[in-house]
């Protein structure tokens, strides 16, 4: 639905954004320091643009792309504008270029104890001026639209990529794949399943109701499950590709 702005609308976006960013760079070090830009405006103005900044002189479709307003004339926490969540495609390009560097690639293991400490200060920054008396929105959101969030949020994240750069290793030393490898070879399966188990009708857990113990018991669980769909849909995918492939005997 183009007039709903869902996950898809603003990945789709956002890579046409960044494919644009790149058009326009002329080399890649020029490209990651616009991104580097890009995102920070995106997240440092979300706040404005939920409130005093909104666009409402634009069709409310199209007003929607930057405030999620819908058709409702108030931002909708639900949906997925480019304002923030944008700028987090524009910081997952900074750090893919700092990742396939030269100089990453001289540093090895060493590189992601970087990127796990690097993560951890964003995320601690985030919580610390989240916890300042010096507030400089007089719109302020944690949840939905704060840049404190997106420091903790983005983070997490790169502590993450530490940890799957380690599985990668254990990968390599002897089990047959990695699990994130395998995650994102069957990434369209793994979304269209985890929807129905995480917000539709098969929803594993009590909505709204979840505390701290259960939610994440319940994100363990469907990780889990998620890895084993993708390892035995791949492997399912192999036999069926090596059938196709096989010629039929001739009698």
């Amino acid at each position: 639905d183009p007039d709903h702005v869902d996950v898809l609308n603003v990945i789709g976006i956002s890579l046409l954004l960044v494919g644009l960013m790149c058009h326009l760079a002329s080399t890649q070090a020029r490209a990651a320091w616009i991104a580097a830009v890009v995102a920070t405006f995106i997240v440092v103005s979300t706040p404005m643009m939920w409130s005093s900044w909104r666009p409402t002189w634009l069709p409310w479709p199209l007003e929607s792309y930057f405030d999620g307003v819908h058709n409702t004339g108030t931002p909708q926490a639900y949906l997925f504008p480019i304002f923030p969540w944008a700028g987090f495609t524009f910081a997952g390009f900074v750090a893919g270029y700092l990742l396939l560097s030269a100089w990453a690639r001289r540093s090895g293991f060493r590189l992601m104890g970087v990127v796990a400490l690097a993560g951890l200060a964003l995320a601690l920054l985030g919580r610390t001026l989240d916890h300042s008396s010096v507030q400089l929105y007089s719109y302020y959101d944690f949840w939905h639209t704060s840049p404190n969030y997106f420091l903790i949020r983005t983070g997490f994240l790169l502590m993450i990529l530490a940890l799957c750069y380690l599985r990668w290793g254990f990968g390599d030393r002897g089990l047959k794949r990695s699990p994130v490898i395998t995650l994102g070879q069957h990434s369209l399966m793994v979304y269209w399943v985890h929807i129905e188990f995480v917000y539709g009708r098969l929803c594993i857990l009590k909505r709204q109701g979840m505390g701290i113990f259960g939610a994440s018991l319940g994100l363990i669980t469907i990780t889990v499950a998620m890895v084993l769909l993708a390892t035995y849909y791949g492997k399912w995918e192999s036999v069926r590709r090596k059938k196709m492939l096989t010629p039929v005997p001739q009698t």
